[in-house]
């Protein structure tokens, strides 16, 4: 079987496949810095997310069988890694902001900002939102899901992720604007 797109990672992944202890040494340290870093901004915890590294590449090699490399290994690593770090926040009991009854949640205007924040002051920000908020903003802005994936991922409807993300990102620009 030929991957029908460019994985530069390709042969390493079928070396592991075969049992290749060393290949499988390789692809982790290929993938670990850039799977720990998704994982530490989903559980904001250093200790966790190293955990959540581990469980995610154990799982990975343990199902590599399963991969059909109809896609990157980079790619189905990341959907582990994020799968197993929403699973550790269902462990902490994640909790969703209510809509209010007869809240409509409209579409805020995408209009840019002229304010420049700095990536550190960013970061303290998503930090201090509500882990519901910080979750739905985490996994659209910087992981690149849409609503209709979150709400598949999160096991909530597309209207709740939208909510969260739009009352999420009015929070942010209200902390970030003091």
């Amino acid at each position: 079987m030929k991957a029908s797109f460019n994985d530069e990672h390709y042969e390493l992944v079928l070396a592991c496949k075969r049992g290749d202890r060393q290949s499988q040494f390789r692809l982790y340290h290929l993938y670990a810095k850039a799977m720990y870093n998704t994982a530490l901004r989903i559980v904001q915890d250093e200790a966790e997310a190293a955990d959540v590294l581990q469980e995610a590449f154990i799982d990975a090699f343990s199902r590599l069988d399963n991969f059909r490399q109809e896609s990157t290994f980079g790619l189905w690593m990341k959907q582990i890694v994020v799968n197993k770090s929403i699973s550790a926040l269902r462990k902490r009991k994640v909790t969703w902001c209510p809509i209010e009854d007869g809240e409509h949640v409209a579409e805020e205007d995408t209009e840019e900002q002229d304010i420049t924040f700095r990536v550190e002051a960013v970061k303290q920000a998503i930090d201090r939102l509500p882990e519901g908020y910080r979750l739905v903003l985490t996994l659209y802005l910087l992981e690149g899901y849409d609503h209709e994936e979150i709400a598949h991922i999160l096991h909530i409807n597309e209207a709740t992720s939208r909510s969260q993300f739009l009352r999420g990102r009015r929070k942010l620009l209200d902390y970030l604007a003091n």
